[in-house]
């Protein structure tokens, strides 16, 4: 595959695993948003729950504090076929999302953030820190009886004590990452199966957005697919999971085009880079169910949080 290795089942038997985190100790941590858990999946594939969350656990990122913080959208109507789950509506009538933190020791779950300024978050979906210890995370919205809600992009205190919204009315933000020298911050949008750049210009906050668009515009697949999360290699390249022709997406931080690793599932919706040479790929597979490991021919960037 052009320099990618094969893909190779580490794990099985997920409900919608999404947010994969390699870990130093060879595990993966990752959210199984199906089944309201925050899980580990040894090195030998086995499951372990490490914490019970509710709702619907999206995105996860392990802080500088060593604890993990989960993006939870508040849970999904589930539609089986053909072997395949399929997220759906809502399962609340209202918005009910929150960014949790996960003590990884105790399995203590703490809700740090459900609202702005009144009111309800209404999907969160995916989370990046920076090195301030702050993070960014896309609030998706939901899809309901009502209609579609807007989405957002978050700027929030690791401690729960300040939260800032960056970017208002967008169409489904999902992944979320930072350029190597993190004055950058990607966004993919699903349904639009676009990607964005926005220049960071302080701590937590982005430049004012052009006319029409959330910011600068770096590119779309050249057929219909949908964008899941995203992963930002050490080379700048943005990694981007693609679902409805399942894969990873590519894309060149410059707008220059891009290139597509297909991978045997519909919904691929998350990498994540680890081993010693952040070469080894962790893919979520989602629909399936399956935790994958891809080869990759270039390392991604390291985003692990110094420690306090």
């Amino acid at each position: 595959m052009n320099g990618y290795g094969a893909p190779e089942v580490i794990a099985k038997g997920l409900r919608f695993p999404e947010g994969p985190v390699p870990m130093a100790d060879g595990s993966v941590l990752l959210v199984e948003i199906a089944r309201g858990t925050l899980t580990r999946v040894a090195q030998d594939g086995s499951l372990s729950v490490v914490a019970e969350l509710g709702g619907g656990p999206n995105g996860l990122a392990i802080g500088r504090d060593g604890a993990a913080y989960v993006c939870n959208n508040g849970g999904f109507e589930w539609i089986e076929a053909g072997g395949l789950l399929f997220p759906g509506h809502a399962a609340n009538a209202d918005p009910w999302g929150s960014i949790q933190r996960v003590d990884l020791t105790t399995g203590a779950v703490t809700t740090l953030y459900d609202s702005f300024e009144g009111e309800r978050l209404k999907g969160p979906n995916d989370i990046v820190f920076d090195a301030n210890g702050g993070f960014w995370f896309t609030d998706h919205g939901q899809v309901r009886d009502t209609g579609r809600d807007h989405g957002a992009i978050f700027y929030a205190a690791a401690d729960g004590s300040r939260i800032s919204r960056q970017r208002a009315d967008m169409m489904g933000p999902n992944g979320i990452g930072l350029s190597p020298d993190a004055k950058t911050l990607y966004v993919s949008e699903t349904m639009t199966a676009r990607v964005w750049a926005m220049d960071i210009v302080a701590p937590g906050e982005l430049a004012p957005p052009p006319p029409w668009a959330p910011g600068r515009f770096v590119g779309t697949p050249p057929a219909f697919r949908l964008l899941d999360s995203l992963a930002v290699e050490e080379s700048g390249r943005i990694c981007v999971g693609t679902m409805v022709e399942g894969g990873i997406t590519v894309f060149d931080p410059e707008g220059g085009g891009s290139e597509f690793v297909p991978l045997p599932d519909v919904g691929i919706t998350n990498i994540a880079f680890g081993g010693a040479d952040r070469r080894d790929a962790y893919i979520t597979a989602s629909t399936t169910g399956t935790l994958y490991r891809v080869r990759w021919p270039r390392p991604g960037l390291d985003l692990r949080q110094p420690s306090t």
